[in-house]
């Protein structure tokens, strides 16, 4: 009796021992938590995101990929499947489960150090609060700050917090961004095998990552399924549906998103000069002017435009070799490792060669996919596959190559291009920009062909000088001279020069409607010569063009100067809106986390203190940008869309160094450059009609269906004769002085030309005959 009544005595002398320390372990230990108040409104940091105006995501920076959600928008069935698996009884255990602890405990006495039985009050302590350290000492912190965060924040706050504050794997934290990032879809549109599958992610993001480990993420979700089931959570039918569903992981690295790298790029500097360190932590929201299927098109005919181009280069040979081993799982793994270090680049994707012959190819993608390559796809790597092909150029076994799916779904053997392009698409009435691609990939190349490269735009440019002309007397039925020209050192001041068409011919004397659509060099020179390269020099700028950029020699006629294809679109959306300098913009509204509007943009109606010219040069110059594209040599435009609202020009610069197309429909404007960042030549027979045009038609193919036909309306000051526009005064001769049509018998302007430059350039009346317009332009 003594015994047992001794053992009491220990047992109670041993619990008051437990309580003293416990005591002075809270007096010692609770002044020195942390303080809690902040997370009663919790903000976590949250990444930068980029959005299109129509809402699609398109970039994001920061950090901690992370969408702050509030509780009663998370859907019930992925709170339950997290309670499941984390803490069951959390909403009626006071936030520390006793027998957890004790087996936590048990296994700190060891060498083991797992501590199983955390419940979630106890991992947001952690988590928010708290190191990674294992010992006793910080689980009496984690279990003390557990209380307080009981005793002062409800269960609905608890929960929120640990569900957008968890960290899940591939820098996602919180189950809204991880549910992006896995399955491309927002939270509230997750099934139950969705949610379980996330639900498994933080016991272990790493090991359970459905992308990098999914037979283990598998056997995960099915447990959790499990347990769902166990706690009355989802029905038994609910659970074998689960169990069966077939899931879709995000994969790859497109995923069908929408590619906007550049303008998320662009954005993140602009936001940044403003807001500082500030941008990637304050969860701010930037909405573009991009519309997100005109961007995916766009893409799509710029990639595909490049691709065209090079099919027809020399095949450079592999990209690298690797040894394969003879052990077949050796050969998967050298192979995987290989084609990790290179992988696809959108739907140009990477193989290793296992088999090569001049009419066969097999190759092994990632997952031990095997291709074969047979045919007409072999034919543009040939020279790989030739006897007497170099070392660095044979295909053979090992050897890591690019290939593609073709649309009569077999398989070619390509290459990644070297040749660059461009694209940028806008409103020409407000300066939206509604799509901008800055070169072929960008993380290829991160520099932004729109904005930044500075290039020769080639006959592109010549609208310009034709405007200029208007302002000095010129009209779209002046006749000038294709024909020879030189000019020797004492003119040029250094080397003679001899300019040549692009076909190296002339035509002699033509209308400057011909001259244009048939974009004759000659008679751009002439022009230029006519009303003077200072005077051209100072008209282009009320384009946004920079004067010293467009030095004033007769050069620029020819579009020898520098421009970027943002300036381009800009310049031709001068004409597009009927004479208005508008700028391009690209951010339409920034919020910050919960929606409140930072900054908005609006941009104003056309007004006449927007005015570059005058709306009826803007008029006589769109009836010739509109022969261009019928009948010039962009008359594939017109042809391909059907549809006479389209207007443009080609551009080829000198040795075919840069290809351009700009053109609009009133309602759109864009421009497409392709060349090399180191200056070289595409080739003896590239365009712009060639290269350029097509990509601009396939992006407008898809922009614009469904939007009508425009008809412009002739501004006052003009007046047709004979089919042809002149300004009101160089047709008051022959009785028109305003707007209207011809009255019966009305002809051109014979009575007021503009005056004649030497003989180079006359008016000539249509009665005239051919042998007075030859002897006229006798050299």
């Amino acid at each position: 009796m003594k015994f047992f009544l001794g053992s009491i005595g220990l047992v109670l002398a041993g619990l008051v021992g437990l309580a003293i320390f416990l005591a002075v372990a809270l007096a010692v230990a609770y002044p020195n938590l942390p303080d809690i108040s902040a997370l009663s409104d919790y903000r976590p940091k949250q990444p930068l995101r980029v959005y299109t105006s129509d809402g699609v995501i398109i970039g994001e920076f920061g950090e901690e990929r992370r969408r702050l959600t509030p509780i009663d928008e998370i859907p019930q069935i992925m709170k339950d499947a997290v309670l499941a698996i984390e803490d069951a009884r959390f909403f009626s255990h006071g936030g520390v489960d006793y027998l957890g602890v004790v087996r936590a405990a048990l296994a700190n006495l060891g060498r083991a150090k797992s501590q199983g039985a955390s419940t979630i009050t106890m991992q947001v302590a952690r988590n928010v609060y708290l190191t990674a350290e294992k010992s006793y000492t910080r689980k009496i912190y984690e279990i003390l700050l557990t209380f307080k965060l009981e005793h002062s924040l409800t269960k609905n706050q608890i929960l929120e917090i640990y569900m957008n504050q968890i960290f899940l794997g591939n820098r996602s934290y919180g189950f809204a961004a991880a549910s992006e990032t896995y399955f491309g879809k927002p939270l509230k549109d997750v099934s139950i095998a969705e949610a379980a599958m996330l639900a498994g992610l933080p016991k272990a993001p790493s090991t359970y990552n459905p992308i990098a480990n999914p037979t283990r993420a598998k056997t995960r979700q099915l447990y959790i399924i499990e347990r769902m089931e166990q706690n009355g959570f989802i029905t038994a039918q609910q659970a074998k549906t689960a169990r069966e569903e077939e899931l879709h992981i995000r994969t790859g690295r497109d995923a069908g998103r929408v590619h906007a790298e550049y303008v998320a790029e662009t954005v993140r500097q602009l936001v940044f000069s403003q807001y500082g360190e500030e941008t990637y932590t304050r969860g701010l929201n930037v909405y573009t002017t991009l519309k997100s299927t005109d961007q995916s098109v766009a893409y799509k005919a710029l990639r595909k435009g490049i691709m065209d181009y090079e099919r027809r280069q020399i095949y450079r040979g592999p990209e690298k070799f690797i040894d394969l081993p003879s052990n077949p799982q050796e050969t998967e793994d050298a192979i995987d490792e290989a084609l990790a270090d290179s992988p696809d680049n959108g739907d140009i994707m990477s193989a290793v060669v296992l088999e090569a012959s001049p009419k066969r190819i097999l190759a092994m993608r990632l997952n031990s996919e095997k291709v074969t390559i047979t045919g007409e796809g072999l034919r543009p790597a040939q020279s790989g596959l030739a006897d007497k092909a170099g070392p660095n150029i044979k295909i053979r076994p090992g050897a890591l190559i690019r290939v593609a799916k073709t649309p009569k779904d077999t398989w070619e053997i390509t290459q990644l291009p070297e040749v660059e392009g461009a694209f940028v698409a806008m409103d020409p009435r407000d300066g939206a920009v509604r799509a901008l691609i800055g070169g072929f990939d960008f993380g290829k190349n991160k520099f932004n062909h729109v904005t930044q490269a500075w290039r020769q735009p080639g006959s592109s440019f010549k609208p310009f000088i034709y405007s200029a002309a208007l302002e000095k007397g010129f009209t779209p039925a002046t006749v000038v001279n294709d024909a020879p020209l030189f000019f020797d050192a004492g003119v040029t001041g250094g080397q003679p020069w001899e300019p040549k068409n692009y076909d190296g011919g002339f035509e002699g004397p033509m209308s400057l409607r011909t001259a244009l659509k048939k974009s004759k060099n000659l008679v751009s020179i002439r022009i230029l010569q006519s009303i003077g390269a200072k005077y051209g020099q100072e008209w282009v700028t009320r384009f946004g063009f920079d004067a010293d950029k467009h030095p004033a020699y007769l050069t620029m006629a020819l579009g020898a100067g520098s421009v970027t294809p943002m300036q381009m679109v800009t310049g031709y959306s001068v004409f597009a809106n009927g004479g208005y300098r508008v700028n391009p913009y690209l951010i339409a509204k920034i919020t910050d986390q919960r929606g409140k509007v930072l900054l908005e943009s609006t941009p104003p109606a056309l007004n006449e203190s927007m005015r570059g010219i005058d709306a009826r040069n803007a008029f006589v110059m769109d009836s010739l940008l509109q022969e261009v594209a019928r009948s010039g040599t962009a008359a594939k435009a017109q042809a391909v869309l059907k549809r006479p609202d389209i207007f443009g020009k080609t551009g080829t610069t000198n040795d075919s160094i840069d290809t351009w197309f700009v053109g609009f429909q009133p309602t759109l404007a864009a421009a497409v450059w392709m060349g090399y960042d180191t200056p070289k030549k595409l080739g003896d027979r590239e365009t712009g009609g060639g290269l350029s045009l097509p990509i601009w038609i396939n992006f407008m193919e898809y922009a614009l269906k469904g939007v009508p036909v425009t008809e412009y309306q002739p501004p006052e000051g003009v007046v047709n004769l004979n089919g042809e526009w002149y300004y009101d005064e160089y047709a008051k001769g022959a009785g028109i002085s305003s707007v209207g049509m011809l009255p019966e018998g009305a002809s051109s302007a014979e009575t007021n030309p503009p005056p004649d430059p030497g003989g180079a350039i006359q008016v000539l009346p249509p009665s005239d005959e051919k042998k007075r317009i030859l002897d006229l332009f006798k050299n």
